[in-house]
């Protein structure tokens, strides 16, 4: 039994075909935990067990890890929350349950960064790590999918690409990363959660197949699209203030702004590239399957 939080987000979308299409083949059972069941399409509720609500509660989760040989650990950023409560907060009890049902293997997401000399001030991703350290000490067998940036935080800047033909950041124009397509997290997730022969706690990065900078993006954006696209560069302390108007807890701000200030300085370059470690999609092919569309439409 793999149990799968997070089925219909970014990540989760792309994970459960795949575990669905393994299942066919083996039999595995699964079972997810949704807030609104209605997003899951027919087919995939007549295929899995459904447990409904919250896996930030403690009883839904009790409920969903009763049996369970695996989970597919993901948090929703809660921008209502601090940080630490975001994300410790929100999986403490589920670490309570894993250990109270004998969980044998989770795989959660996480974020690159544990080792630099700046992961202590990251904001939300020093959140996070401390996420996983909360899962480890339950005694679980557990991978955290080590992440940078994903390519679909682009989509966010669609409408400004189609009509301005800018995109905007707080890091600087030169600064490379690794960023990655969620589509490739989902198949790493897949092949950790059907095939638990490992064991200990480990993290996993998981890297795109080229360290890109925004000047690079704009350029391969501008080609894809076949129109000007530039990068423009935004002040931390405007994102912060325009953060803070939309209403969002201001330290979860300040956690969003320490993030984008770390990865200016280097948060997500502290892993080397490796086959094992570096995922498929290019970001050429990316903004084929996925960007264009969003702005052309």
């Amino acid at each position: 039994m793999i149990v799968i939080t997070g089925p219909t987000g970014n990540i989760g979308r792309h994970l459960l075909p795949l575990l669905l299409e393994s299942a066919r083949a083996t039999g595995e059972e699964l079972r997810v935990v949704v807030r609104d069941p209605a997003r899951l399409p027919d087919a995939v509720r007549e295929r899995v067990e459904v447990v409904t609500g919250s896996h930030c509660e403690a009883q839904v989760v009790d409920r969903a890890f009763e049996g369970a040989d695996a989970v597919f650990w993901l948090v929703p950023p809660d921008a209502s929350l601090t940080p630490q409560d975001a994300y410790c907060g929100f999986t403490r009890p589920a670490a309570k349950a894993l250990a109270a049902h004998g969980v044998g293997h989770v795989v959660g997401v996480s974020a690159l960064g544990r080792g630099t000399p700046v992961a202590g001030r990251a904001g939300l991703v020093t959140a996070s790590l401390a996420m996983d350290d909360l899962i480890a000490g339950t005694g679980v067998a557990y991978r955290a999918l080590a992440n940078p940036s994903f390519f679909e935080n682009l989509l966010e800047e669609a409408d400004s690409i189609r009509e301005k033909g800018v995109f905007a950041d707080a890091v600087d124009a030169d600064r490379k990363a690794p960023l990655v397509a969620v589509a490739d997290i989902a198949a790493v997730a897949a092949g950790l959660l059907l095939d638990r022969s490992w064991t200990g706690a480990d993290s996993i990065p998981v890297l795109g197949p080229q360290d890109l900078s925004p000047d690079d993006l704009a350029r391969i954006i501008t080609e894809q699209l076949g129109r000007p696209v530039r990068y423009e560069r935004r002040p931390l302390d405007d994102l912060h203030t325009t953060l803070v108007g939309y209403g969002l807890n201001e330290s979860f701000v300040q956690g969003i702004v320490d993030m984008k200030r770390a990865k200016d300085d280097g948060l997500d370059a502290g892993v080397a590239r490796t086959p094992d470690t570096t995922s498929p999609t290019t970001f050429e092919r990316w903004c084929t399957q996925t960007l264009k569309p969003a702005v052309l439409s």
